[in-house]
């Protein structure tokens, strides 16, 4: 009897499975969506996508799909554009439905839509607004932030001489210089080197995004509900969140009390009085949670890609000294020895100039893009983009 019970049992899951399966194979038909590599319930295409070269392993699907081609992250489609044709036409000709940000489970668990990278509409448009209007108060492009660059250099030449002529590994060199500028923007004040609380904060910063770029940042995004439970490096990027959000919480109290609303010291000072302003606008966004957000989207987006970008660059002069060569001939005709580039000897150093921009192009430091979401129901080059649910991103 038990025998029986235990057979029908499963005789009863095997055909709710084979049931879902072909019910859910007939729904990726109906939605007709590009082309890509075969897809399987709950893994998505995870066999045909390498999670630590996904950049190559998209170019290659692309070779036999087309430029526009679709993967899955678990049951929840992706739409890769591949190519610079294919992304001007999508976000040139389809800028009104291709525009909109897109959002992954594991970025709205920490991000909840604040910030300005993951936001969209009203927030996107006065967060946006606010903060260049900021940044050009406190010289974007001009000479304050200018000489705060040229003050870190000074420090950042200083450490590479502590070494003499022996070899090292600039990596960490870099991402501190460059930490140290937003600092100064942000926070109005600078770290030295070893300083503690200065090399706690990178330390949570570079262990979040590379938590964020991994393996795990998948798995809570295919199995959410499940893999919040589960024990695991993905479970350091809360606590390592939370570090990072009572850092920039201390600072902001620090602020409050020693503000002067006539005067703005730096970007947190500048929010602050923003707040205080639209204090009385129902729909405001100018809060704490998107003061905290937007702060780590400066420091999301600086730190990283300036510091590969810069570590690249040494790297490809490296190989090619005859480039460095003429750069140094450049630099030392149009600059001298005794002092500081600024952003006016620009004009006069086209060499260099454009050796910078093709290191930034060779480097590559960000195949990916950030997704993107379909506002409204799109064709795409006979393909349908689904409103939501279907997220667009791109590599060149």
């Amino acid at each position: 009897m038990e025998l029986g019970v235990t057979v029908s049992i499963l005789l009863a899951v095997c055909v709710s499975l084979v049931a879902y399966f072909f019910s859910w194979k007939e729904k990726l038909r109906s939605q007709k969506l590009p082309p890509g590599p075969p897809t399987l319930p709950l893994l998505g295409t995870v066999l045909h996508v390498s999670a630590t070269e996904m950049p190559q392993s998209l170019m290659k699907l692309s070779e036999k799909y087309g430029p526009v081609l679709t993967i899955y992250i678990g049951n929840e489609p992706l739409v890769v554009l591949i190519g610079y044709d294919c992304m001007k036409e999508a976000f040139l000709d389809h800028s009104d439905a291709l525009s909109a940000r897109g959002n992954t489970f594991f970025s709205k668990a920490f991000f909840k839509d604040y910030g300005i990278i993951l936001s969209n509409g009203e927030r996107w448009q006065q967060l946006h607004k606010f903060s260049l209007t900021t940044l050009r108060n406190f010289g974007m492009g001009k000479r304050g932030i200018a000489e705060r660059i040229q003050e870190e250099a000074h420090f950042l030449v200083e450490e590479f001489k502590k070494n003499g002529e022996n070899l090292f590994d600039p990596t960490e060199l870099f991402r501190l210089a460059v930490s140290n500028v937003i600092c100064c923007i942000v926070f109005g004040e600078r770290f030295d080197y070893e300083d503690e609380k200065f090399t706690n904060l990178l330390f949570w910063l570079k262990e979040f995004l590379n938590i964020l770029s991994s393996v795990w940042s998948i798995l809570l995004n295919v199995f959410p509900k499940i893999s919040l439970y589960i024990p695991g490096p993905h479970q350091k990027a809360f606590r390592n969140f939370a570090n990072i959000k009572a850092f920039i919480s201390e600072s902001v109290d620090h602020h409050k009390k020693t503000i002067d609303m006539n005067c703005p010291r730096d970007f947190i000072d500048s929010f602050l009085i923003k707040i205080e302003k639209d204090k009385d606008k129902p729909k405001t966004e100018f809060h704490f949670e998107n003061l905290f957000a937007t702060v780590m989207d400066l420091f999301n987006a600086g730190i990283e890609t300036t510091s590969s970008t810069l570590k690249s660059a040494l790297l490809i002069l490296l190989k090619h000294p005859d480039v460095a060569r003429k750069m140094q001939e450049e630099i030392d005709n149009v600059i001298g020895q005794s002092r500081s580039p600024s952003m006016e000897d620009r004009i006069g150093m086209p060499y260099t100039n454009a050796v910078i921009h093709e290191i930034q192009r060779f480097a590559d430091v960000v195949p990916l893009g950030l997704p993107h979401t379909a506002s409204k129901d799109t064709e795409f080059r006979g393909y349908n983009i689904p409103k939501v649910r279907s997220s667009v991103q791109f590599t060149f």
